[in-house]
């Protein structure tokens, strides 16, 4: 039957697009193989093809796309499930773990501090909960309350008992905000601070407490939107750190010894002891040149309990006149030399300011036998001897000028362009590429989302990044529901540290091939941005994923980044784990190498009591 004209002209144009269409398809495919997406990387051609994200709101997953899928080379690392420790390690700290510290001197702490185990004495076992743990109150409501199971420690209650720490009451630990110094509760004692130091005014964001107890300071700092770094030893006072960390408070174990802290210098608005038992006279003042170094000019320093208020007190300290004397005097002359300037002393509570810049107070450095520290730079920290010398600050113009830069009020200063970038201070960073980070963060951010909406609703409280880089993943989540304790690698290629703090977050440096300095089940999630592709020479995928899981409370997230070969290793080590994994595209499609997995701590139990 013969065609109508207009048949044929619908033929026509029909054809023309089918061969336009296959023409365009063949091109870009072309393209597409040219440009390295289209060979020498079949795992991710794999990963591509089979997985898809999808909305799982409460996070409960079911493995989506296992190692298994993937070609036959990959099956070739094995790895065997691995058993639970035993209930006598409920509460390990690898590095902090008491039988090994008392083989080290006291002199100076020593043994207090951080020492590792070596190779053959590391566990190759998931720590137990203790028998009843429960998932911890949610904030505030965890600042008050502690489940004893999840802490079967009393001690406390007794040692401490007239100070107002904490309370035994039926099944739970009742925190009524006392302390030794504000045994009337810390709510009136920081409104003592506060009239001296712009707290109320966002110019006090980052905090530092030294032998904070079970960080009450911190805890009560937080409505005043002040986050504060509490650190204590793992000593007679069980489980102090603990006890922070489970009322949803940032702490670490540490104590003030022969290393110096974990931080950058010049981080700090201010530090804090509370009858903390560091002997600030001694040591020819080394202690106090250590808080001079991390305190960012114009800080506070602030020191309450012995020996100040000494003429009142003397008596119930059991100490005589004249030697509470003659230690404030030394600590008197040690901040002078530091030319920190003291503004109040009140109530048993001295506060001192310390200088904005070398050009503010006559150099009585350069007339005394303490010289200036001399380093390579001022982040070269992890494991470094303290020294009894003074850390210069940056030059600057004039002696008004904020040596190393001024900083907005928090918070400004969250997003503001942070002064060690605006000053060039960061190698490989700049204005333009901090800004492009916060952007790319947020991407990934509303990525995550996707898959866990719980992220940024207060589920999770205590979150750790393990990579932080410039803080941007922490600062999109920012949110009195949460806190992050950004982590820098002592390995990472720029030392990013001190501008996470100059954007009014928090964080340390840290080695993830040993133990971080906190207790089992301290974290809520997990977040690890190329971490395993950093470490992929250094120490062994099982001792970091092992760690991850010591610290990472039962129902606990983890979001790991990274490239697809190094997933497929992690994935294998996290199912191993008793982990629920899931692995997931790039937020910008199929064809990008890097992946994300997502995985669930399952809940389990020891199912004996190990107290």
């Amino acid at each position: 039957m013969a065609r109508s004209p207009i048949e044929n002209k619908t033929r026509t144009i029909l054809f023309v697009v089918v061969v336009f269409g296959l023409c365009s398809f063949f091109y870009l495919l072309g393209v597409w193989q040219r440009s390295g997406f289209g060979r020498g990387d079949s795992i991710a051609a794999v990963v591509n093809e089979q997985t898809k994200c999808v909305r799982l709101p409460n996070l409960n997953f079911e493995t989506h796309h296992s190692a298994s899928d993937l070609p036959n080379y990959t099956a070739s690392y094995e790895v065997k499930s691995f058993e639970p420790c035993h209930a006598e390690y409920t509460d390990y700290t690898p590095c902090e773990e008491q039988k090994r510290a008392m083989t080290f001197p006291r002199d100076n702490m020593i043994y207090r501090e951080r020492h590792c185990p070596p190779e053959k004495e590391k566990l190759y076992c998931l720590i137990p909960a203790p028998k009843g743990y429960v998932a911890p109150f949610p904030w505030p409501k965890s600042r008050d309350y502690v489940f004893y199971a999840n802490v079967p420690h009393k001690s406390l209650t007794v040692e401490k008992a007239i100070q107002n720490w904490v309370h035994y009451e039926g099944n739970v630990f009742r925190f009524p905000g006392g302390g030794t110094q504000f045994p009337q509760g810390a709510d009136k004692y920081i409104d003592h601070l506060a009239s001296v130091i712009p707290i109320n005014e966002g110019k006090v964001r980052t905090a530092l407490d030294t032998g904070c107890g079970v960080a009450s300071l911190g805890a009560y700092l937080l409505k005043k939107n002040v986050l504060t770094v509490s650190f204590a030893p793992k000593d007679n006072h069980e489980s102090q750190v603990q006890f922070a960390l489970e009322r949803g408070v940032p702490a670490y174990i540490g104590v003030l010894g022969s290393i110096k802290l974990p931080f950058p210098s010049r981080v700090f608005d201010m530090a804090h002891c509370s009858r903390c038992l560091i002997p600030w006279s001694g040591s020819d003042g080394m202690y106090m040149m250590e808080v001079d170094r991390v305190l960012r000019p114009g800080g506070y320093w602030i020191l309450s309990g012995p020996p100040i208020g000494w003429k009142i007190h003397y008596k119930g300290w059991q100490r005589t006149k004249d030697d509470l004397r003659n230690e404030q005097r030394k600590i008197e002359r040690f901040a002078e030399l530091l030319c920190w300037k003291k503004i109040s002393e009140k109530d048993g509570i001295a506060i001192w300011r310390k200088r904005l810049n070398d050009k503010s107070c006559p150099r009585k450095q350069d007339n005394s036998k303490v010289g200036k520290c001399e380093l390579t730079s001022d982040n070269d920290v992890w494991y470094k001897k303290m020294e009894v010398c003074i850390t210069p600050l940056p030059e600057v113009k004039s002696v008004s000028e904020v040596a190393g830069g001024q900083l907005q009020p928090f918070p400004q200063r969250l997003n503001a362009v942070p002064p060690r970038i605006a000053l060039g201070s960061v190698p490989g960073f700049s204005v333009q590429s901090y800004q492009e980070d916060n952007k790319l963060w947020q991407k990934h951010v509303n990525g995550y989302k996707k898959t866990n909406d719980l992220l940024d609703t207060g589920r999770y409280r205590n979150i750790m990044d393990m990579n932080a880089g410039l803080g941007s993943f922490a600062a999109v989540l920012e949110s009195t529901k949460l806190w992050v304790m950004n982590v820098v690698p002592t390995i990472a290629d720029a030392s990013t540290l001190g501008v996470i703090y100059e954007r009014g977050l928090i964080g340390m440096y840290h080695d993830w091939c040993e133990g971080f300095s906190t207790y089992p089940r301290t974290y809520d999630l997990i977040h690890a941005n190329d971490v395993f592709s950093l470490y992929q020479n250094k120490c062994k995928f099982e001792d970091i994923l092992l760690e991850m899981d010591r610290i990472l409370r039962p129902e606990g997230a983890v979001i790991i980044r990274d490239k697809v070969d190094a997933l497929v290793k992690v994935e294998k080590i996290a199912n191993a784990m008793r982990w629920k994994t899931r692995l997931a595209n790039h937020e910008s499609g199929p064809h990008v190498s890097e992946k994300i997995l997502f995985a669930v701590k399952q809940y389990w139990a020891t199912e004996s009591k190990s107290h």
